[in-house]
């Protein structure tokens, strides 16, 4: 059953998820590209946390935010691709009431714990630069633990307020045109008063996203005045160089993020929507370890450090 009868409303009790229903011949090749995707991010990120775990040298503030992100990227692809994957094998499949909103809930939670954590990597890139000498002074195993907390309990409560303070209730439409339940294409299906959930979400979204960005680019422009302080050259490269990796995940996250939901809205961009969310949800957190690995030279020496010992 999608509905209950409640007085004169009707009540949804499970919604339908058209994804690529209409497009049966694209089912199965969606299917394999996320096994492939969702397999290379589960190796990508468990690998880092593995590393960051076992490898003393990596016992440092930097991988330990490292595998703080990695461990997102992973909980939050397995909150996604794994039921996408399930989905693209039926034709207009159904989630629960509850399902939907659990998975709703815990995305949000983990894409804006996600934002603050990597405001954190930025304040931490710019100690490292413009303080060395203070460095494992300022960011002592305690203030980093506390830091890291910080933005999972602020993530947990700007994913909780709006869902305790605003109860939604829809009146009969249950047809998600999605993959899964992304809030947008959950939103146009309420039919209860909205205004103070969307003041509300407004609220929460200036919080989460363009804070974080404003505080990501006070820290990197402070960075960039102390690397030109740095003398010769090569030194300066060198400490650029520390921050690529952290300014690539950066771009491909929020840049992500923005084009989602800041973009006006229409009929064309709910479809444009659905791939964009597949490289949000599959994509973002597989490039993220490949990011870090192939440009940093700890983790490559960790991993050869691995190696040797799995051989002899």
């Amino acid at each position: 059953m999608n509905y209950q009868e409640i007085g004169n409303h009707t009540r949804v009790t499970e919604f339908i998820l058209v994804g690529l229903s209409r497009n049966p011949t694209s089912q199965s090749v969606l299917f394999w590209v996320l096994m492939f995707l969702y397999v290379i991010t589960l190796a990508g990120n468990s690998m880092i946390i593995f590393l960051v775990g076992i490898n003393s040298q990596l016992h440092t503030p930097m991988y330990f935010f490292l595998g703080n992100l990695s461990l997102l990227d992973l909980l939050f692809s397995t909150s996604a691709v794994p039921l996408v994957m399930v989905n693209s094998l039926q034709n207009f499949s159904t989630i629960s009431y509850s399902s939907c909103f659990a998975q709703l809930a815990i995305q949000a939670f983990l894409a804006l714990a996600e934002c603050f954590l990597l405001a954190i990597m930025a304040y931490d890139r710019f100690v490292a630069i413009s303080d060395p000498l203070r460095y494992n002074l300022v960011m002592s195993s305690q203030v980093c633990i506390s830091m890291a907390l910080v933005a999972w309990m602020a993530a947990l409560l700007l994913t909780l307020i709006p869902i305790l303070l605003f109860p939604i209730s829809f009146c009969g439409h249950n047809t998600v045109n999605h993959f899964s339940c992304e809030v947008q294409a959950i939103f146009k299906l309420l039919c209860s008063n909205t205004i103070s959930l969307e003041i509300m979400m407004v609220a929460c979204a200036v919080i989460s996203m363009p804070v974080p960005l404003i505080l990501i680019l006070i820290s990197y422009l402070c960075i960039l005045r102390a690397v030109l302080r740095i003398r010769p050259i090569e030194a300066q490269l060198k400490a650029f160089s520390t921050c690529g990796s952290h300014l690539m995940v950066v771009t491909v996250f929020f840049g992500t993020l923005i084009y989602i939901y800041v973009r006006p809205q229409s009929k064309k961009s709910q479809d444009e929507d659905k791939i964009v969310s597949i490289f949000y949800a599959a994509v973002t957190p597989m490039l993220n370890p490949l990011i870090y690995t192939l440009r940093n030279k700890d983790v490559k020496a960790a991993i050869r450090k691995v190696t040797c010992r799995v051989k002899s």
